[in-house]
C-alpha cells in the first residue's frame, strides 16, 4: 500500500515520533501499511490481508501507540511539513448503534487515535500517483 515515494516522506516522521523499543519493530512499512488498509476499508483487524502481515501485530503496535500518543505526534508533524489532508464525508443517515451502545467512554478508549489514523490513511491515499 505504501509506495516508495510515500515511504520516503513518512519515515523519519514515524521514526520521529515512535516510542524507541529495545528491539524495533519488524517491518515497520509493512505493518502501517497494514493499519492504514484496516482504516481506509472500516475492516475487522483479522480481516487484513496476509501480505501486509500479522493481523495482530498492527494490532498491537496501533493500541500502543494510541496509548502513547504516537499518532498525535506524527499528525502534528505531518501539518507541520504542510502535508494536505484529504477530506472524508460520511453519511450516517443509516448507521445504527449497537443495542448496548450507550456511550460512555470506556477505560483506554482509542477513539481520538482512530480518527487521526483514518486521517493519515487519507493523507497517504492522496499520495498515491492518478492515473489518468
Amino acid at each position: 500500500m505504501l509506495g516508495d515515494t510515500q515511504w520516503a516522506v513518512l519515515e523519519p516522521l514515524v521514526e520521529a515520533c515512535r516510542p524507541k523499543a529495545k528491539t524495533p519493530p519488524q517491518d515497520l512499512r509493512r505493518t502501517l501499511s497494514a493499519i492504514l488498509w484496516r482504516h481506509q476499508n472500516g475492516a475487522k483487524w483479522r480481516a487484513i490481508p496476509q501480505e501486509l502481515g500479522p493481523w495482530w501485530r498492527a494490532a498491537q503496535i496501533f493500541i500502543r501507540w494510541s496509548r502513547s500518543g504516537v499518532w498525535e505526534r506524527l499528525l502534528g508533524l505531518v501539518q507541520e511539513r504542510g502535508v494536505q489532508l484529504g477530506m472524508v464525508f460520511l453519511d450516517g443517515t443509516n448507521m445504527r448503534a449497537h443495542q448496548k451502545a450507550a456511550g460512555a467512554a470506556k477505560r483506554g478508549d482509542l477513539q481520538p487515535s482512530e480518527t487521526l489514523v483514518k486521517l493519515l490513511a487519507d493523507r497517504v491515499a492522496g499520495m498515491a500517483p492518478r492515473l489518468a
